[in-house]
This record gives C-alpha cells, structure tokens and sequence, in this order.
C-alpha cells in the first residue's frame, strides 16, 4: 500500500491541547495555500509516476473550516498527478461545528468516501474546557448528514473530571449515531499548550486512573461490536482506517503541505513547519523540504517492531524474516524472556496480550534495548 497525506493548516480556534501545525488566525490565506498544494502536487508528479495508491487522506488543522471547493479541486489534482486507484480510500477530517449538508455533498460528490469526525466527548462542559468550537447537538447534526455513510469518531480519555460514565456516554453517542470506526485516544499534554499547565496542577488524571479509563472504553467498545486492531483504533468488521494501516506496516506514503511528513523508499523527510517559507519555496518553484534522513537497515528494523506491536495482531514473523533475513525469535530471545507474561506467539505472530495493550511502550522498549 501507498498512501498521500495533505495536511490543511486551518482552523477556526486552536484547541487547548492541540500542538500540530494549525492557524487559527490565518483562514484569509487558504485560497493562497490550497493553490500552492496544488502545485506541490504537480512538481512531485514525476518522481512518483511508477506508484499506485490506494489512499488519500485530508488531515489538519481542520479541513472542513476550508471552502468545500477547494477541497473538490485537491482531490481533482490529486487523481490528475498521481495513480489514485479506483477503489481508493479517500478520507477528510472533520469538526463537527464546521459542517454543512452543502459540504458533505460536495465531499461525495468529489469522491471522499470516509469521514474523520472530531467528537472527543460527548460532555459540553468538558469540550469547552478542551477548547473546542462544537457541541454534542453539533456533531449530531454532522452524523445524521453523515447517515449511512463511512465514518469515523475521536474519543479523547484521560481529561479533567472525567469520570468512566462519561467515556461510555460518549462511545455509545459514537456508536448509536452510526460510526463504523471509533478512534480512542489518551490526551497527551505537550509543553508549550495551555493544558499543559493542567497537567502541572495535578488536574488531569494520573497514569493508573487513565488506564482504568481506557479499560473501560475498551470492554463498552467490544460490547457495542468495535474490533480493536490498533491501541487506540476500533471499528466494525472491515471499517479498519486503510491509511492508518498503512502506516503501522511501514508502507511507503508522501505528505502535501506545511508540516507534511512523507516517508518513501526509506527515506523520510518533512516539509517546513513555517507558512510564509511554504509559500515562497513553492512559489519559486522549490520543495519545501526542510528534513531529510535515510532510514538505516537498522532504523527500519526498530521501527518494524515498534509499529507492529501496537496493532492487534503483532508482529509477522515471516514476514520479518523476509525484510530482515533472521529468525526475529532467536534474534529477541531474551527481550520475549524478559516480557513473557505480557506477551504471546499466536501462530506466525507474536503480539502484545490484548490485557496489556495499553501499556505497549513498556514492552516494546525492551525488544529495542535487548537482543
């Protein structure tokens, strides 16, 4: 699988968590922005004409604060410059306050078939706290228009006063309002945001009360029929996001716009984080690449097993054995010793036990620290 990313710097407020590369204030220069993507597209055609992909994903930022067409004309570009199969994932992020019934047919009708909708929680208290500019009516509204369709609803866990009944409420809001695919993810205050300043206070939960939350998101999750096939992705039976996959087996993907990451052939770079050096490397006719490093035989083994470990199904022993040529077994034989309690061969994988999922950076570092 091969996969583009277009990243879409904008959004109407930045939320209080949020550390990625988004302008709350900056909305005027979209048009400007989604031109010079278009010709970032078209300079990268040629070096990318012996791939097919099978994914394209919108992310931000918030894409759906953007107007609906310029959203059109990238998917138009995109299948004009590069192999887009035909039964390709297409999947634009969404925030409930941003949505319109005008949007969502102009999606369709472009050919976006998966919709990432941003809920987080389904407590309005909680998501103003957040920072967030919609309410629960406001992603209700955004699910009924999304009705019968593909789409996907972010959990957050682990915020201030949260209790085990909210979590569920806001799973089984996600669940009933039709969500084929439930993303379920632990905040992560990053210095730098203003929840990072809860943190310092003591006003987010601790560790232990988090994993406690995530356990009971789990089991509500599976009883309502989401299969989990990623730490924190669940869905129902064939919804699992195919571009996220994609990521998790060490596919090839290209990255569009400020801040894209791209990794190709092993080599991994990152377009500028800064929107004014965006524009005039564009506009100039240069990429706008601003990190570049080849990943070591070394590197892609690392990250192999680090990937692999937090999906569901683990690592693929012969299929290691065919990018590495070793026996992955013997290889991290005392690394299996060391955690042996927390994790499993089943068949021709080795997985982390679905008990101990949650805690899967404890067990991966010592496949990384031991051989």
């Amino acid at each position: 699988m091969t996969g583009i990313y277009v990243h879409i710097p904008f959004c109407k407020s930045k939320c209080r968590y949020c550390d990625f590369a988004s302008f709350p204030d900056k909305l005027c220069f979209a048009e400007s922005y989604m031109a010079c993507v278009y010709r970032e597209m078209a300079m990268r055609s040629e070096e990318l004409k012996g791939y097919k992909f099978d994914t394209l994903y919108i992310g931000g930022g918030t894409p759906s604060v953007v107007d609906e067409n310029y959203i059109a004309m990238l998917v138009a570009a995109a299948r004009k410059n590069f192999n887009i199969a035909a039964d390709a994932e297409i999947t634009i992020e969404m925030n409930p306050g941003t949505v319109s019934a005008k949007k969502i047919e102009t999606y369709l009708k472009c050919g976006i078939n998966r919709f990432s909708v941003g809920l987080q929680t389904a407590i309005d208290r909680q998501l103003v706290e957040l920072g967030r500019v919609h309410s629960l009516n406001d992603f209700l509204l955004c699910a009924k228009l999304l009705k019968g369709k593909n789409f996907s609803a972010d959990v957050m866990i682990g915020l201030a006063n949260q209790t085990v009944a909210d979590i569920e409420k806001t799973i089984e809001t996600a669940a009933y309002s039709g969500a084929k695919h439930i993303s379920m993810y632990a905040l992560s205050p990053e210095d730098g945001t203003p929840i990072y300043t809860d943190y310092l206070n003591g006003e987010l939960p601790d560790g232990d009360e988090v994993a406690e939350m995530y356990a009971a998101g789990v089991k509500k999750l599976q009883e309502l029929g989401y299969n989990r096939y990623e730490v924190s992705n669940f869905c129902k039976e064939g919804f699992e996001s195919r571009h996220n996959l994609n990521y998790w087996r060490r596919g090839d993907y290209i990255g569009f716009g400020v801040a894209a990451s791209s990794c190709v052939n092993n080599i991994r770079f990152t377009n500028t984080f800064d929107l004014d050096e965006y524009f005039k490397c564009i506009l100039s006719n240069h990429l706008a690449v601003k990190d570049r490093e080849e990943v070591d035989l070394a590197g892609q083994e690392e990250e192999f097993i680090m990937l692999a470990l937090r999906t569901s199904r683990g690592i693929n022993l012969n299929e290691y054995k065919r990018i590495f040529n070793k026996n992955f077994l013997e290889e991290y034989a005392a690394a299996i010793q060391k955690v042996g309690a927390y994790v499993e061969v089943n068949g021709d994988f080795l997985k982390i036990k679905d008990e101990n999922l949650f805690i899967q950076n404890s067990v991966i570092v010592e496949f990384l620290r031991t051989k």
